[in-house]
């Protein structure tokens, strides 16, 4: 019995210690709470079975996992875990098919693009420079879309006023000309002037405007930098073709395709265009006299990984255009030639026969790289640009006395090196150079009138005279500054240019940069700045004239001074501020004065629409633009007004293209430059309703400058376009967008040149009231 008793004991502590002992572990490892549950009980079994039978197998079950047993009042209160359950097999997934893994790595490659990107971006940061920004997204949104010219997409631009063709189309900030191109961070080289824009809106991914205070990295055409970073796929292959035309017989065929093949991605435009509108009409009338043109133009970009740290870039574009002289009719003809009848065709102005060609090809192969703290790129950049003005040789000698055959052909190659270097915390700095080789041919071939020298009688019998002109001229400039953080809130950017021309002149200058963004909260950035500019005049546009050849002639100036023109030397500051008062509601302001020696200038003297450069010794410019942008869901807004002047006083090159009174009046007085325009403003809507885009915008001028001396200017005036696009569902996710758009809604005849003014040869008006329709395919 006692030994029974014994024994039982025995059994009871050693199941209490391995209780207590299984529990303290689990206490001390922290495991997960195991929910046992005991197996289900069969029938009870008859007492009389011995229970010292079953002991071995309960103590079999206090190890394995269905064990029942009582927990212990301080584990009690844990929560119960889930039961563990053994998964059941599961089939494994299908591997990825070729088609799959082919758009994943397409994707990867749009991915490291993109982030490439945002480096190049870094190396060239406009730092405290004013940035007006214009997405690809804004640009669809104007009537029109991407169909747009980029002149007109400028126009909506602060302080951007229009001008014709034949004058550079635009003027930033009432400068003539003076703007720089930039494509992905390279620098486009000068070209010849031309009627019709070489850049493609659809090929544009954003656009910054960037004036004021630039950084020392930006050098020459200084008034204002296009910055502009080309589109690329968005998925490894998508692109459109469509068709878009109306009014004034328009047409045009924009198509557009992007892709990846391996590590390179690509993306490539096209566009087909032709109207009878082709510059600005000289009369108010619906329909131009003589005024269709033709044109065709591509661009194409591709990007390729070479490894993690570096890639190469390849872009490329090609324009190519025609355009008739728009005639003006009822002019009376001023002069007799030999061979023209009272009945001659050639007697009738509107029966001329003038036409421009014009030609634009560059190409740029980019390497960049990121090493440690560095960031570079390098490019090599070439361009070619032609123009060529053939005259109604007849006609224009019974209208103007002169016919002159305008050959301009520039050929430029030039290399541009950019760095970042991350110093410190508190320290960006950044350095390069650029060099360039141009040689320009120009040839101006003039069939002329004699005149007596001692009657000053015209004689009937026209001659030819010849005046070509070759030259190489060459452009180097190197710069270094700092970005320098001083706080969390105040940024000071400083920097020296150097600049050097070889050109028709030799000159040079060293070019200091300050500025600081000071950014006392989130939403609020102030910057204010110093400048020194220098600025080369375009080589094509400054080429002497041999005035020799013209004596007694008809075309013979009155003063044969030929001083050759010069680089402008300027001195900036600007200051201005941006806000964004509510989420989607910013505001800016910008105020700026530019004091110029040897202001650069460019008129249109004689028939031929081109354009030749002098110099005014001193000028001035000054004004102030404010904007205003609205983004609330699928509405958005913006708003636009500029006011500026732009003086000059004493012409000190090309004299010869002045009459003597005009020279003597502008040696001791300031006048308004031809292109000065007092007010500018422009303006824009859309909203999505309903899958519906409806689009409106328009722009305001007070008039630019005309009659003798620019003192007095053209009627102010406006025009507002309107446009609705939708996209439309189609099998395959492959859209059809289609649109409808009117420009000038209300019809509105204005002037844009009245023919008078230094400079301005005829007169130039606004597009009348046009309607255009355009439908394009998802590829």
């Amino acid at each position: 019995m006692r030994t029974r008793i014994r024994a039982g004991l025995l059994l009871s502590s050693s199941m209490l210690a391995l209780i207590t002992a299984s529990d303290w572990s689990l206490a001390q490892e922290e495991l997960p709470e195991v929910k046992v549950e005991a197996p289900k009980e069969e029938a009870p079994k008859p007492p009389a079975k011995p229970a010292v039978a079953a002991k071995p197998a309960q103590r079999q079950e206090a190890v394995a996992p269905r064990r029942v047993t009582a927990p212990k009042p301080a584990v009690a209160s844990k929560p119960a875990a889930a039961p563990i359950r053994v998964a059941q097999p599961v089939a494994a997934p299908p591997p990825p098919s070729p088609e799959q893994i082919a758009a994943q790595a397409a994707e990867r490659v749009i991915q490291q693009t993109r982030a490439f990107d945002q480096q190049r971006d870094f190396i060239t940061k406009p730092s405290g420079a004013n940035t007006y920004e214009i997405s690809h997204e804004a640009i669809e949104n104007m009537p029109g879309g991407t169909n747009t010219p980029l002149d007109k997409v400028l126009l909506q631009a602060p302080g951007v006023s229009q001008d014709s063709a034949a004058s550079g189309q635009i003027h930033i900030r009432n400068e003539h000309g003076n703007v720089s191109y930039r494509i992905n961070g390279v620098l486009l080289p000068d070209g010849v002037s031309q009627f019709g824009q070489v850049l493609e809106s659809s090929f544009i991914g954003s656009l910054s405007l960037l004036t004021g205070i630039l950084p020392a990295q930006y050098g020459l055409r200084r008034a204002a930098v296009v910055d502009i970073t080309t589109r690329g796929p968005t998925s490894p292959g998508t692109g459109s073709i469509g068709l878009y035309g109306g009014s004034h017989e328009q047409i045009t065929t924009p198509s557009e395709y992007g892709g990846v093949i391996g590590k390179t991605e690509y993306f490539v435009v096209g566009r087909y265009w032709a109207n009878d509108l082709g510059i600005e009409n000289t009369t108010p009338a619906y329909q131009a006299i003589h005024d269709h043109t033709a044109q065709g133009k591509a661009f194409a970009y591709a990007s390729t990984l070479n490894d993690d740290s570096s890639r190469t870039s390849i872009m490329t574009g090609w324009y190519q255009a025609k355009f008739q002289i728009p005639n003006n009719p009822g002019q009376p003809p001023g002069f007799t030639v030999d061979g023209v009848g009272p009945n001659d065709p050639a007697n009738s102005s509107s029966n001329l026969n003038e036409n421009q060609y014009e030609r634009n090809i560059f190409g740029v192969i980019a390497w960049q790289k990121k090493v440690d703290d560095w960031d570079v790129q390098v490019a090599y950049v070439n361009r070619y640009a032609s123009v060529l003005f053939r005259p109604d040789t007849l006609g224009d000698l019974v209208f103007n006395g002169v016919a002159s055959t305008v050959f301009r052909g520039a050929f430029t190659n030039g290399i541009q090196t950019d760095a970042a270097y991350r110093w410190n915390d508190r320290h960006t700095i950044r350095t390069g150079f650029t060099t360039n080789a141009e040689v320009t041919n120009i040839n101006n071939n003039y069939a002329l009138l004699p005149v007596d020298p001692t009657t000053g009688n015209i004689g009937t019998t026209p001659f030819g005279v010849t005046d070509p002109n070759t030259q190489w001229g060459f452009l180097a400039g190197v710069y270094l500054q700092d970005e320098w953080r001083l706080t969390d809130y105040v940024t000071l950017n400083y920097g020296l240019r150097f600049d050097q021309m070889w050109q028709f002149v030799t000159a040079n200058q060293v070019s200091p940069r300050i500025n600081f963004v000071f950014k006392p909260w989130e939403t609020l950035s102030i910057h204010a700045g110093w400048a020194r500019y220098f600025t080369p005049p375009t080589q094509s546009t400054a080429a002497p004239t041999n005035v020799s050849l013209f004596t007694n002639t008809t075309q013979q100036p009155q003063v044969p001074f030929v001083s050759p023109v010069l680089p402008e030397r300027g001195t900036v500051i600007d200051i201005g501020a941006n806000q964004q008062l509510v989420p989607g509601v910013d505001v800016s302001i910008d105020g700026y004065y530019k004091l110029a020696h040897d202001l650069l200038d460019d008129g249109q003297f004689g028939q031929a629409l081109v354009l030749t450069a002098f110099n005014y010794e001193w000028g001035e410019n000054y004004g102030i633009e404010s904007g205003i942008k609205l983004k609330h869901g699928d509405f958005s807004a913006y708003g636009n007004l500029a006011w500026g002047r732009q003086r000059g006083t004493n012409i000190v090159s090309n004299q010869y293209l002045f009459s003597a009174d005009d020279l003597a009046f502008l040696a001791h007085s300031w006048i308004f430059t031809d292109h000065a325009q007092t007010w500018t403003g422009s303006a824009g809507i859309a909203y999505l309703w309903n899958g519906t885009r409806f689009t409106a915008d328009m722009i305001y001028g007070s008039g630019l400058r005309s009659g003798q001396l620019n003192l007095d200017h053209v009627a102010p005036y406006g025009q507002v376009n309107v446009g609705m696009s939708r996209e439309i569902a189609m099998p395959g996710d492959k859209p059809i967008t289609v649109r409808f758009d009117v420009i000038n809604l209300f019809d509105t005849e204005y002037e844009i040149r009245n023919g008078t003014g230094i400079g301005v040869f005829a007169p130039q008006w606004g597009p009348r009231r046009g309607y255009f329709v355009g439908v394009s395919q998802k590829l």
